[in-house]
């Protein structure tokens, strides 16, 4: 078994991590570590999961990682550019989920995120972590930056219908909706239940920073607005862009994705529900003659493929394992 380490054991990302890898063949947490539930009993933190791991405490994390074959990161945004650089120079496959190392260079990240990159020496270290995008570059790296969850939906809905030049580049509009899982563990009143139940609202108008994993990923230009729904786990992303002539996107999809094992392809409209609990997308593709645009959708789970799961898809891919090891296309329904 492979000792592994997770970073944001706590939240829930890191949560989910382990409901998967309580699943998996050849994974075994062997540190968890939550910095503001140090000391307390995993099924505490996280009761679905106290009989699997009825022994569990969690850590503060001290630098030490001996005997660790695996390390996942689910941390707050800016915390890996302070740990990456100890992390890599002991050489431990390195799977880590924030934003901090997802974006190609450093002028791009601070135009996005405010302020500047505290390790940009480290940027090209990182692989980004879309499986059907960079497979075989995952396989040989020793560090991946999962996508981020939105950017993960829309990528896949539009890459192979720009790439095919099915659409305009410069073109793009992506509206999607997600639960507030997303927005992690933390209270906070915006994503509190008085706050969201019974309401739909957009947030991070015109400068949400998954628009630039978007862009790079895609090559093109994106106008991303993204909406808060009252459910837990999910995305739902409805995407937009001028056609260049009548077309068949479904059919550019189906090709694209054809030996995934985790991209269903679908005449259906996608629904979160049919993913939910899954590390599946559900995509499909129209044209419409009367507006000249194509339209498509993806449906994930924000924890799921858009989160840990994908991150257990990356490790797999970087440890030499089955891809689909510990993982799932079906969803948990009603």
């Amino acid at each position: 078994m492979i000792r592994t380490a997770i970073l944001g054991a706590s939240g829930y990302v890191g949560g989910e991590l382990l409901r998967l890898i309580a699943a998996h063949p050849e994974l075994a947490p062997a540190k968890l570590f939550g910095e503001s539930k140090a000391g307390q009993a995993l099924g505490a933190v996280h009761p679905h999961l106290a009989a699997a791991y009825p022994d569990a405490i969690f850590e503060k994390f001290d630098g030490s990682l001996d005997g660790i074959g695996l390390v996942f990161a689910a941390l707050p945004h800016g915390h890996s550019q302070r740990l990456a650089a100890s992390i890599l120079e002991k050489d431990i496959p390195f799977v880590d989920l924030g934003a901090d190392f997802r974006l190609d260079d450093a002028a791009t990240y601070e135009r996005w995120y405010g302020h500047a990159h505290e390790a940009p020496d480290l940027l090209n270290r990182f692989v980004y972590g879309i499986p059907e995008l960079n497979r075989d570059a995952i396989k040989d790296a020793k560090a991946v930056a999962a996508a981020g969850c939105y950017a993960t939906a829309a990528i896949l809905a539009l890459k192979p219908l720009v790439e095919a030049g099915l659409v305009k580049a410069d073109s793009l509009i992506v509206d999607a909706a997600s639960g507030v899982s997303g927005a992690g563990r933390e209270a906070k009143e915006a994503t509190g239940f008085s706050t969201v139940d019974g309401s739909f609202s957009a947030y991070g108008l015109l400068n949400h920073r998954h628009t630039a994993e978007m862009e790079m990923a895609i090559g093109g230009m994106v106008l991303f607005t993204p909406h808060l729904v009252p459910m837990t786990r999910g995305i739902l992303a409805t995407c937009y862009g001028d056609a260049t002539g009548p077309c068949d996107p479904l059919q550019v999809l189906h090709e694209a994705y054809a030996n995934e094992p985790f991209v269903h392809v679908t005449e259906q409209l996608p629904a979160t529900k049919a993913v939910t609990g899954s590390n599946g997308v559900q995509l499909t593709a129209h044209y419409d003659g009367r507006t000249g645009r194509v339209v498509a959708l993806s449906a994930l789970d924000n924890l799921g493929k858009g989160a840990a799961g994908q991150m257990i898809q990356c490790a797999n891919l970087m440890l030499g394992l089955d891809e689909t090891a510990g993982l799932t296309t079906i969803g948990i329904y009603p």
